[in-house]
């Protein structure tokens, strides 16, 4: 089933993000997660995508297991930076071959670790080229969605331009938008107006990353420019050298976080779990947007 199908049901939905294991460690290790997380009952589970694609086998393996094995919808990540057309057509073929029908859409991160790449010479230079080839191929008989950026994408200098290259994606079939991390609401909301202002129709869904290392979110804010609020970064620097409280502090702060969307008629929430069920069930708890069940 086509995740927009499910959106169109007008009922908050939960969704799930997890990233395959490095490959030095076994794939076995990311279905421990999946089955914690198929307690909570979510909507769908989105499976990452490494930086160039270093995990694309293991990306539609997991997405095909957790749909098959698991009885859950699967949204394998692509991503076009590094591939040549023919390479998208082949993961394309392969995703319809195992059964997936959902894709997020993604440019994806210039590799770091390759000085000798060169953007100028790449086929994909943006995600709406991807999204344009997939409904060309495929019409609708995948689900598409893609990536937005609340508070501009840090390679776009101003959220104007940036908010029409999310309008080009939209145009070109997507069905539905998964914001990056945010810890303001206030931004959310100022850009989802933005977004319907634009003529951007399409469902947009807050992506939540709770803050439970205080390291770990230091490093995202820097990737991804999103801001943090006076109250977190308060918790943050007080909590900082105290990794259990820094945890609770986290958890509550995105449950609160959460609750004030669902007030707010999101259509759902989508959750970065970082392949963490414990805390993520704890959140999920917290929100009662779904309940985790028993074995």
């Amino acid at each position: 089933m086509r995740i927009i199908e499910l959106y169109r049901q007008k009922v908050p939905l939960l969704s799930l993000e997890i990233f395959p294991p490095r490959m030095a460690y076994p794939l076995e290790s990311v279905f421990d997660t999946v089955q914690e997380l198929k307690k909570l009952n979510p909507a769908y589970i989105s499976v990452t995508y490494g930086a160039g694609g270093s995990n694309r086998e293991r990306t539609v393996e997991i997405a095909a297991r957790v749909k098959k094995e698991y009885g859950i919808e699967a949204q394998a990540h692509l991503t076009c930076i590094g591939h040549r057309q023919e390479d998208i057509k082949n993961i394309l073929a392969r995703l319809n071959r195992e059964g997936i029908c959902n894709i997020m859409a993604l440019r994806g991160d210039i590799p770091e670790d390759e000085p000798e790449f060169d953007s100028s010479r790449q086929e994909y230079h943006y995600a709406f080229e991807l999204i344009r080839d997939i409904r060309a191929a495929y019409g609708d008989s995948f689900g598409i969605a893609a990536a937005a950026h609340p508070e501009g994408h840090p390679e776009c200098p101003r959220l104007k331009d940036d908010i029409f290259h999310l309008k080009n994606k939209a145009d070109n079939g997507v069905d539905f938008l998964i914001t990056q991390l945010f810890f303001d609401n206030r931004i959310f909301f100022d850009f989802w107006e933005r977004c319907q202002a634009t003529g951007i129709n399409c469902p947009v869904i807050p992506g939540i990353m709770p803050v439970l290392n205080a390291g770990q979110i230091k490093r995202m804010i820097y990737l991804c420019g999103a801001s943090m609020p006076a109250r977190l970064l308060k918790l943050v620097d007080k909590y900082e050298k105290e990794p259990a409280d820094m945890e609770k502090a986290g958890i509550d702060y995105a449950s609160q976080q959460i609750k004030e969307l669902l007030e707010n008629a999101v259509a759902g929430v989508h959750l970065y779990s970082m392949n963490k069920p414990r805390q993520i069930s704890e959140i999920v708890y917290n929100i009662g947007l779904a309940y985790p069940g028993k074995d």
